[in-house]
């Protein structure tokens, strides 16, 4: 098919353009830009997208995969096709699926079903009417730092590379820090990314919610934040020593960024994200006690906010993750402080974000695509094409002003806990090329 995007807004942050244009695809390359396109086949598909922003496609550097072990949560399937219709061109799953991605025999099961996934194909049907976009995104492995991620024995690193996972991490916390130096020490020579969640349990204990005022007037369990400002101290320090490039995942705290600034400012090898709802919320939203704002780490005071949001634009936070978690209902309605941590998010991250940052004007339109896009896989050592001729169509497109109700009938994942769940939003991906 070849079709004509007419007076779109492109948004390309590796072009660091923000313009108007006609833009032509066709095959699954972008074959012409210009602020106008005459020259075309009687078969070419017109759309007329004015209002409409064309980005280069999102990338989700970790989220959470219910398959395998846990489907009702969430498929391979269903997670590409929630990523899809949120945009994401990439997502990486993590490593905590049951089995866990710990051995080289599971990346293969599981680079399989991708495979059939991408081409629309299913083991009994073909599913790509099911599809947002067409073929479906790329979905990457994590593979686990440890056996089982349960933070005592190192993996085949070595072995689990040649199979072909994107990088290595548990995504959850390690805290034997002989064993973290033993990673770096080993990664060196492997050239993956690696990514470590630095939290001090003992410090967490069972906190469900950041400690301040906020958590005695709610009752709720307190987490200090010196349990992630330790954790990232002594983390700067490993990386200072061995030399290993670290990617830190779920900043959550404004004293978290100031360590970040400043070990970067150093010269370490570092880079950062934090997950799209510390952006959005803070501690005053859990009065709710929806339990789908139970997260880990939990969300910040709103002095954490304003710092996190502050250290995305700085590029201090290199990245926004998604960091999408799905539960079943039963899994959810429980107490607050009972129910297990976690949101979903592929699908409501960017009409949010766009809603709340660029509307507002706090963040330009480049800013939060480049902290989406560009910026989550330089942090997987990839690269995104620029909106240029000849380049792959690894596109975006998305109505600011389309309004639409998250429920159950609206959304591509299997779960639905979110604290929107029943809200009209204000923005929508139109359509992914992938």
């Amino acid at each position: 098919m070849t079709e004509l995007l007419q007076k779109v807004r492109v948004i390309d942050p590796v072009s660091e353009i923000d313009e108007l244009f006609d833009v032509l695809i066709a095959d699954g390359y972008i074959r012409e830009v210009a602020s106008h396109i005459s020259d075309i086949s009687s078969d070419t598909q017109i759309r007329d997208c004015q209002g409409l922003v064309l980005g280069p496609g999102l990338v989700d550097l970790y989220s959470h995969s219910g398959e395998p072990g846990f489907e009702e949560r969430e498929t391979l399937l269903s997670l590409l096709q929630s990523a899809a219709a949120g945009g994401f061109t990439r997502v990486s799953i993590l490593p905590d699926t049951s089995p866990a991605i710990d051995n080289p025999a599971l990346v293969a099961q599981l680079q399989q079903k991708k495979a059939e996934g991408q081409r629309g194909r299913g083991a009994e049907e073909n599913l790509s009417p099911l599809l947002p976009c067409s073929p479906a995104p790329l979905l990457h492995l994590w593979g686990a730092i440890t056996l089982d991620v349960a933070g005592k024995q190192m993996t085949e690193l070595a072995d689990l590379a040649s199979a072909g996972v994107v990088g290595f991490t548990d995504g959850k916390p390690l805290e034997n820090l002989a064993l973290v130096r033993g990673v770096l020490e080993y990664l060196q020579p492997l050239g993956k990314p690696v990514a470590f969640w630095p939290s001090d349990r003992q410090l967490a204990a069972n906190g469900v919610m950041r400690e301040g005022t906020d958590a005695l007037r709610f009752g709720l369990p307190p987490i200090p934040a010196s349990a992630e400002t330790t954790a990232i101290a002594a983390m700067l320090e490993l990386v200072a020593t061995i030399g290993t490039p670290v990617h830190i995942m779920r900043v959550s705290t404004a004293r978290s960024v100031e360590l970040i600034a400043s070990a970067k400012a150093a010269g370490l090898p570092i880079t950062a994200s934090t997950t799209w709802m510390h952006l959005l919320l803070d501690t005053k939203a859990v009065k709710s006690y929806h339990t789908s704002l139970h997260l880990d780490p939990p969300l910040g005071k709103p002095s954490d906010v304003v710092a996190l949001r502050a250290g995305v634009r700085a590029g201090v936070i290199d990245a926004i993750a998604i960091d999408h978690t799905p539960y079943s209902y039963e899994e959810k309605v429980q107490a607050f402080a009972e129910a297990p941590p976690g949101a979903i998010g592929l699908e409501l991250a960017l009409p949010l974000l766009w809603q709340y940052l660029v509307e507002t004007e706090e963040f330009t339109a480049l800013e939060l695509w480049r902290a989406l896009s560009i910026n989550p896989a330089e942090c997987l050592g990839q690269k995104v094409s620029a909106i240029l001729p000849h380049q792959p169509a690894e596109l975006t497109l998305f109505d600011p002003q389309q309004t639409w109700k998250v429920e159950r009938k609206s959304l591509y994942t299997l779960s639905q806990n979110t604290p929107w769940l029943g809200q009209q939003l204000q923005g929508r991906v139109v359509k992914t090329w992938c």
